[in-house]
């Protein structure tokens, strides 16, 4: 299945013929899809197979080579548009505090203080680092820095969240801890997500659908919808099926 069969009319962000090439390397090959308003979809495939190159392409740090990408019924214009990205890198700012990193993006966006100042505390509460407001970025484990970043992205209330494989430099106890509040977060703002990653179980664990790619010249190899309900556990039945369906549609080589 391909985004042919997505209701264009639910659709926030709609890619088309989506190509792209470095030269005479062909890494994005007429990418089609959709993602629908408040969606959490994940797309995994291959390493290097190209899925940081297309969040690069949607906002606009790698201009496409052909196709066209639309949010909300519009060509990508982030000075327009409320797009947030989380890197796989801590990209807190040091000589800001935690609570001021946060706030940073509702001082950007000129957010009244009132209202800015709610916002902060609902996100500090939310990724359980009220106690850490006051600390600076090097006084914090690579965990909490994820949630600094998590918190500073949510609190601008972003229409477009992109990430990029933001949990994989972390253990596993942490990543899990992590993406239950990340889920906390998405489904209290109904934020479009768009995660990459490739760790197949993160994916079902958190997703409402999975688009697996194939290796470069990258195209959809499979449209996954994931009906499993919430909350999720890795050893129910189900969960193992999804995940083992997958995995069995991902070369690596």
């Amino acid at each position: 299945m391909t985004s042919e069969s997505s209701s264009e009319d639910n659709s926030f962000v709609r890619v088309r013929n989506l190509t792209k090439s470095f030269g005479s390397l062909l890494v994005l090959d007429d990418i089609s899809f959709d993602v629908r308003k408040g969606e959490f979809l994940c797309i995994v495939g291959p390493t290097g197979c190209g899925k940081t190159t297309f969040l690069n392409c949607l906002t606009k740090l790698f201009p496409i080579s052909s196709g066209e990408i639309l949010i909300d019924g519009e060509p990508i214009d982030l000075r327009k548009q409320n797009i947030s990205y989380i890197f796989q890198e801590n990209s807190t700012m040091p000589w800001l505090t935690v609570e001021e990193n946060i706030r940073f993006g509702l001082e950007i966006k000129k957010v009244p203080k009132s209202i800015a100042d709610q916002k902060v505390k609902q996100m500090l509460d939310l990724v359980n680092l009220w106690n850490f407001a006051s600390y600076y970025p090097k006084q914090l484990s690579m965990s909490m820095l994820q949630k600094v970043g998590i918190a500073r992205a949510f609190a601008t209330q972003p229409s477009l969240l992109l990430m990029d494989e933001p949990y994989s430099q972390l253990d596993l106890n942490l990543r899990c801890k992590l993406e239950d509040e990340l889920i906390a977060l998405w489904q209290q703002e109904k934020t479009t997500v768009i995660f990459i990653t490739h760790n197949i179980e993160e994916a079902v664990y958190l997703s409402e659908r999975i688009l697996v790619l194939t290796n470069k010249p990258t195209k959809i190899k499979r449209e996954i919808t994931n009906h499993l309900s919430r909350p999720r556990k890795i050893s129910d039945p189900a969960f193992v099926d999804l995940r083992n369906e997958v995995t069995s549609l991902i070369k690596w080589w």
